[in-house]
């Protein structure tokens, strides 16, 4: 497919409207100050820069803020994000299997964005970029998360992940849950669980908080999701059944027996209530997302 409509996303230039108030900052220490200032200066340099470059191609494009993204996106051939991987992760929640989307880093704070799904930076973006439109490169095929709420489709998909939980991070969370298969058989085992939480990962999101909470790496372009239960009380000779992974032709049947809950969407931007009785169900239904990786990045080492 050519591409020649574009859509710049962006994430906001000004991040930190509390530097100045009347001209006079609200930010005293002065080494902070700076830093902020930096990262805004290289972040607004970064989106001329990829403007400009747009400019001289034959494409036509338009930007819009992350901010201001209330819609699904249609009408275009390629998303571009600016910023870092959780510009992506919003805008995925706007976007269909029919959309492209490629990420550019400004690289200032490796650090603090990490960046895993970016796929060009303002260092080699017009290569990258050429490279897609002359058709030299293809996106991958990145898996998402669908979830039923009460056997009703939720609207968001999960590129990262999902946490369910209590909204309250100090409560217990009482569920439990069972694998089953699509032809209808499941798991004999329904696994009771006292704990603060449940998250459910994509292979992308493997590299996310799944990772840091001590789960696996999977192949970038694997169809299975990761589970694992967060924290889970006295969990007896249960705890095997903690942390795993279940394929595409399986999906997670999970009963909440807590009187809140809340489903969060890759973070807190996007979440759903839940409450006592209801059943949720985890799979991997969702339409891809084709994403225009960084070389090499779908070979990422995998521990599963």
């Amino acid at each position: 497919m050519a591409i020649r409509k574009l859509l710049l996303l962006l994430k906001p230039v000004d991040l930190y409207p509390f530097l100045e108030t009347d001209g006079v900052s609200l930010i005293k220490n002065h080494q902070v100050l700076q830093y902020l200032e930096s990262r805004c200066k290289v972040h607004r340099d970064a989106i001329t820069f990829c403007q400009e470059i747009l400019n001289k191609k034959p494409v036509e494009w338009k930007p819009i803020s992350r901010n201001d993204l209330s819609h699904p996106i249609r009408d275009v051939d390629m998303v571009i994000t600016v910023g870092g991987d959780g510009t992506l992760l919003h805008a995925s929640h706007f976007i269909d299997d029919s959309v492209h989307v490629e990420e550019l880093s400004d690289q200032f704070d490796a650090s603090r964005s990490t960046g895993h799904l970016c796929a060009a930076t303002v260092d080699n973006f017009e290569q990258v970029l050429d490279d897609i439109l002359f058709g030299r490169v293809v996106p991958s095929k990145v898996s998402r998360i669908s979830v039923k709420l009460n056997s009703e489709p939720l609207l968001s998909h999960a590129l990262n992940d999902i946490l369910i939980s209590h909204p309250c991070p100090a409560a217990v969370s009482k569920f439990s849950f069972k694998i089953k298969n699509k032809d209808g058989d499941t798991n004999p085992k329904t696994v009771n669980c006292r704990s603060s939480g449940l998250r459910v990962c994509t292979a992308a999101g493997s590299t996310a908080a799944m990772l840091s909470a001590g789960g696996f790496l999977m192949p970038m372009l694997s169809r299975d999701l990761q589970f694992m239960v967060r924290e889970p009380i006295s969990p007896g000779p249960t705890l095997s059944q903690m942390h795993s992974a279940f394929k595409p032709d399986q999906s997670l049947d999970v009963n909440w027996y807590s009187d809140h809950g809340t489903i969060y969407i890759d973070g807190c931007q996007v979440n759903y209530n839940v409450q006592l009785g209801d059943t949720i169900e985890i799979s991997s239904d969702a339409p891809v997302l084709n994403v225009f990786l960084s070389q090499g990045f779908t070979q990422i080492r995998s521990r599963y």
